[in-house]
C-alpha cells in the first residue's frame, strides 16, 4: 500500500508540474501577443493569410487578395482558422491571437507525445523544453501557418504511435484523417502519408500490412480531397494543394540564391523584382505558377554545375550552419524578433545533437515515426531552400527527441541507479500504452 500510495503522490506532483508547465508556456505566449497590439502586417505571407480570411468572412471565398479571382496559393487550414477571427474589431489581432491559441496546444501536445514514448519524466521535460523554445513560441501569434502545422504534425506523431501499437482499421484511419487536417494547413505535410503508410512493414503480415496502408492513404485523401476538386473546378485546371510551388521554385532558383549572398536561400526578388513581371500581371494563379515553375527548370539546367553547392547550402542553412546573417533577417523580414530568432539559433545548436542521440535511443518503431516529420523536410529543403519556416514541422521532434536523451542520462548517472528502464534505453515506461 506504501508503494501504491507513493506512486499516486508521485503521479500527482508531475501532473500538477505539467500543467504548470503548460499554464508557463501558455503565459509567455500571450505576453508575446500583447507585445504585438497595434503592430501592422509586414509584406509577406500574413498579408495574403489576413487579407484572404477578411475576404472570407465577408463571403468572398479565398480569393487572390489584390485581383479577387479565385485563388489557391497556400492550402485552406489556416485561413479557415482565422476567418472567424476576422468578424471581430481588430481583427489582426485576434487573427494573431488564434494562431497564439495552437501554439499553446503544441505545448501540452508535445507533452502528450513525449509521455507517450517515454513515460510520465520525458513528458514533463519535453514540455518544459516545448513553452521556452524560441523556434516554437516565435512562430505563435504569427499570421501564418507554422503554429497550426506544429500542432498538426504532433497530432499525426500521435497518431501514427497509436496505429503502430494497435494496427487496426480505424486507427489507420484516424492516422490518415490527421494526415490530411495537416496537408491542408502546410501542403508538404502530403509527404509524410506515404512515409507514415509504412508503418508496420517488416512486422505485420504483409497482406494486413496492405490493408492498413491503403485505408490510411485513403482517409488522408477523403480529408484533402473537397479542397482538391472545389480549386481545380474554381481554377479551370488541376490544383494539388496550392497554386505556390512555382513561385517557391523560382524564388529559389535564379542568380542571388546560386551565385549571390543568398546561396541555398530565396529572394523574394526574383519572383516580384524583375522587369518581366510586368508582362504577366494578368495571369491566373495557375498560369503563375506553371510559369514560375518553368522558369525556375530552365535555370537549373542552364547552372547544372552550380547544383550541388545550392544543395548543400540549403541544408546547411536549415541546420543554421551556413548564412545566418541573412537567414535573420529573413526571420525579421516575417516579423519575428531579431533577439527570440538569434536565442532560436543558439537553443537549436543546443537541443539538435541531443534530439538526434534521443531519436538514436529509441526503438526502432518510434524512431521510424519521429523520423517522418525529420525526412519530409530534408526533402523540402534540398527541393525548394533551406529557412526556418521550412524546418518548422520537424521542432516538435527536437523537443520529445531531446527530452528522450536528457531523461536518458539523468536516469543512468549514479544517484538514480535502480531507476525502471525499457523500450528505449535509460527512459521510464510507466505509462499505459
Amino acid at each position: 500500500m506504501v508503494g501504491a500510495a507513493d506512486r499516486a503522490r508521485t503521479q500527482r506532483a508531475d501532473r500538477s508540474l505539467l500543467i504548470g508547465i503548460v499554464v508557463f508556456g501558455a503565459v509567455l505566449r500571450l505576453a508575446m501577443l500583447a507585445s504585438r497590439w497595434g503592430d501592422p502586417l509586414e509584406l509577406n505571407d500574413s498579408i495574403y493569410y489576413s487579407i484572404q480570411a477578411a475576404q472570407n468572412a465577408d463571403g468572398n471565398w479565398f480569393a487572390e487578395p489584390l485581383s479577387r479571382t479565385p485563388g489557391a496559393e497556400h492550402p485552406p487550414l489556416t485561413v479557415l482558422a482565422i476567418t472567424p477571427a476576422s468578424l471581430l474589431p481588430s481583427p489582426v489581432f485576434w487573427q494573431r491571437a488564434t494562431t497564439t491559441l495552437f501554439g499553446i496546444a503544441a505545448v501540452a501536445l508535445i507533452a502528450l507525445l513525449g509521455t507517450r514514448l517515454g513515460g510520465r519524466r520525458v513528458g514533463v521535460v519535453a514540455a518544459a523544453i516545448a513553452a521556452v523554445y524560441p523556434n516554437l513560441w516565435l512562430s505563435d501569434g504569427l499570421v501564418m501557418s507554422e503554429s497550426i502545422a506544429v500542432a498538426l504534425v504532433t497530432v499525426v506523431m500521435i497518431a501514427a504511435l497509436w496505429h503502430g501499437e494497435r494496427f487496426t482499421p480505424a486507427s489507420a484511419a484516424l492516422c490518415g484523417a490527421a494526415l490530411g487536417l495537416a496537408a491542408l494547413a502546410r501542403s508538404e505535410l502530403l509527404l509524410l502519408v506515404p512515409l507514415l503508410a509504412v508503418v508496420g512493414l517488416g512486422t505485420q503480415d504483409r497482406r494486413r500490412w496492405l490493408g492498413r496502408a491503403a485505408v490510411l492513404a485513403g482517409a488522408a485523401a477523403l480529408v484533402v480531397m473537397p479542397w482538391l476538386v472545389w480549386t481545380s473546378i474554381r481554377l479551370d485546371a488541376p490544383v494539388l494543394m496550392s497554386t505556390n510551388s512555382g513561385m517557391t521554385l523560382l524564388g529559389a532558383n535564379c542568380p542571388p540564391t546560386y551565385y549571390g549572398d543568398s546561396i541555398g536561400g530565396w529572394e523574394l526578388e526574383c519572383v516580384f523584382g524583375s522587369d518581366e513581371l510586368r508582362g504577366h500581371l494578368g495571369e491566373t494563379a495557375v498560369e503563375r505558377s506553371n510559369r514560375g515553375r518553368a522558369e525556375a527548370v530552365a535555370y537549373v539546367r542552364q547552372h547544372p554545375e552550380r547544383v550541388p553547392l545550392v544543395v548543400a547550402a540549403r541544408v546547411l542553412r536549415a541546420a543554421d550552419l551556413y548564412g545566418l546573417t541573412s537567414s535573420v533577417r529573413g526571420d525579421v523580414g516575417e516579423e519575428r524578433m531579431e533577439w527570440g530568432v538569434w536565442a532560436g539559433v543558439a537553443a537549436w545548436w543546443v537541443l539538435a545533437p541531443m534530439a538526434a542521440i534521443g531519436l538514436y535511443r529509441m526503438s526502432r518503431g518510434d524512431r521510424w515515426v519521429l523520423a517522418t516529420p525529420v525526412i519530409c523536410v530534408a526533402v523540402v529543403t534540398v527541393v525548394f531552400y533551406g529557412s526556418h519556416r521550412l524546418r518548422a514541422p520537424m521542432e516538435p521532434v527536437v523537443a520529445v527527441a531531446a527530452a528522450t536523451f536528457l531523461v536518458g542520462a539523468y536516469e543512468s548517472t549514479w544517484w538514480t541507479k535502480g531507476a525502471g528502464r525499457s523500450g528505449i534505453a535509460g527512459v521510464d515506461r510507466d505509462h499505459p500504452r
